[in-house]
């Protein structure tokens, strides 16, 4: 039986192509619906209504979404597949993976997703990307890449994961394998083409119809149980400069900063190019953010050299932690 999805075109699943009970397994996704207030940190830029998917991980109602999807959220509700809507609580969510929590606030009688191992992933694996809905709002897809994954906000992955065709409603389906496991949580829709045979997937996102971005489930297992008990995990926070960014060729350039961030209050502006962190040259987003978190926690100070309009000089940055400017959850 065949579960290629050749030729770009999103192909719903069938229940009678997969060895496990497909609709059970789609059963388990819920939509969510997150209400942020006008005020919170990240309104301007995720705004203030929010709509995507989750998936149910555990009997007791945990689900497991993306976490911009949740980031500052008043108000979530959880839309079921048999047509219930119930409340939901955020536990929380993690910047550094993508990772968000919901508690559902009402009894669930509903299948949930075994967690599976992403490290097993290959490329060319059959898969589904699932959506809440069932198999009229999933996709079936192929895994076509493993590999970095940098994003302008500070972000990245050593080896995330992509799939394609794209699911057109990406924000936190879920990426299921081959027995019904959960392999990952669908994140961004990225372009899928490259002049370059070995780096044939963008290191920035694009309103393309071409390809997922996954968040590997296996970053997922160290974290579960901070998340879902005191909201972030238990590690010391990066260093955060609240600058947007991407690569030109060589070069890193500021595509801006985030408001009330350290990068704005430093002076930096869009146009800059980021030469070197602490006298080490950042050829690429990856770099710019290692050699930013390699200089200790949230907090420190980080040495920049900029070159602004064939001007160059050195400005210092100090560093916070990102979750210090947003809203945290609200208590039900």
């Amino acid at each position: 039986m065949s579960h290629s999805a050749a030729g770009g075109a999103a192909v719903h699943p069938k229940r009678e192509d997969y060895e496990y009970e497909l609709d059970e397994v789609l059963g388990a996704m819920v939509g969510i619906r997150a209400l942020v207030p006008p005020d919170a940190f990240t309104a301007d830029i995720l705004g203030t209504e929010r709509v995507g998917h989750g998936a149910l991980i555990r009997k007791d109602g945990l689900v497991l979404t993306v976490g911009y999807l949740i980031t500052e959220a008043e108000t979530i509700w959880l839309s079921l597949s048999g047509g219930r809507t119930v409340p939901g609580h955020v536990l929380g969510y993690d910047q550094e993976t993508g990772f968000g929590l919901v508690q559902a606030l009402a009894h669930l009688d509903e299948p949930t997703l075994p967690l599976g191992q992403s490290s097993e992933v290959e490329v060319g694996m059959p898969v589904v990307v699932a959506g809440s809905g069932g198999r009229s709002r999933s996709v079936v897809a192929n895994v076509i890449a493993k590999q970095e994954y940098a994003g302008y906000w500070e972000y990245l992955l050593e080896e995330a994961i992509y799939t394609a065709p794209a699911h057109p409603f990406w924000g936190g389906t879920a990426l299921i394998g081959p027995s019904g496991e959960l392999l990952g949580i669908g994140s961004l829709q990225i372009q899928a083409v490259s002049a370059d045979p070995e780096r044939p997937l963008p290191l920035r996102s694009r309103q393309s119809d071409d390809a997922n971005m996954i968040v590997p489930i296996d970053l997922l297992k160290p974290i579960l149980n901070d998340l879902a008990t005191i909201g972030r995990p238990n590690r010391p926070a990066r260093p955060w400069l609240g600058l947007y960014a991407t690569e030109i060729g060589s070069s890193v350039a500021l595509l801006g900063a985030a408001d009330r961030g350290p990068a704005e209050l430093a002076g930096l502006r869009e146009g800059d190019i980021v030469l070197a962190v602490a006298g080490g040259a950042v050829p690429s987003l990856a770099e710019l953010f290692r050699r930013v978190w390699a200089l200790g926690e949230a907090g420190v100070a980080v040495p920049l050299t900029i070159n602004r309009e064939g001007r160059t000089f050195e400005v210092t940055v100090r560093s916070t932690d990102r979750r210090s400017l947003l809203k945290g959850p609200v208590l039900h």
